[in-house]
């Protein structure tokens, strides 16, 4: 029994001489925050990784990340709150932050597109900071060895 493209939806087919490969083109993963499965890229290239400051690009704060989504994986609530005019695309990486500015300390979600690598580098001033990071070593955090896989 062969196996047809057509049965294979968001699946590219590669015919060899004696065999058929298949390449998975997208991935599914449940979003407590968003409360619904996410489809996202198999593959995703991002900028930022766990531990590295970050600042955003056009509001004044700053932060440490601590997650990475591959894709927006919040809630319709969240993204349609932000002004279109400046709504960030879906379909790239999104980040976890805990981030301060100079009034308070708190955990922001932000698109790839608007964040920059802070370029002074100093630790940042969260109370979360040390219960998932274990040191601030050459501009970036290191995870607590705990909370690895």
């Amino acid at each position: 029994m062969g196996i047809s493209a057509g049965a294979l939806p968001k699946t590219l087919v590669l015919r060899g001489r004696r065999s058929i490969f298949l390449f998975m083109d997208r991935a599914n993963f449940f979003s407590s925050q968003a409360g619904r499965t996410i489809n996202a890229p198999r593959q995703t290239r991002s900028r930022f990784g766990i531990g590295d400051v970050v600042r955003h690009r056009h509001f004044d704060f700053r932060g440490v990340v601590f997650d990475v989504d591959p894709v927006f994986a919040n809630s319709e609530e969240w993204y349609e709150s932000i002004p279109e005019e400046i709504r960030p695309a879906r379909d790239q990486p999104f980040y976890h932050l805990l981030a301060e500015n100079e009034e308070s300390s708190y955990v922001a979600y932000v698109s790839q597109g608007n964040l920059l690598s802070d370029v002074e580098g100093g630790p940042v001033d969260h109370p979360t900071v040390s219960q998932l990071f274990e040191q601030f070593k050459d501009g970036r955090y290191r995870m607590r060895r705990s909370l690895t896989h």
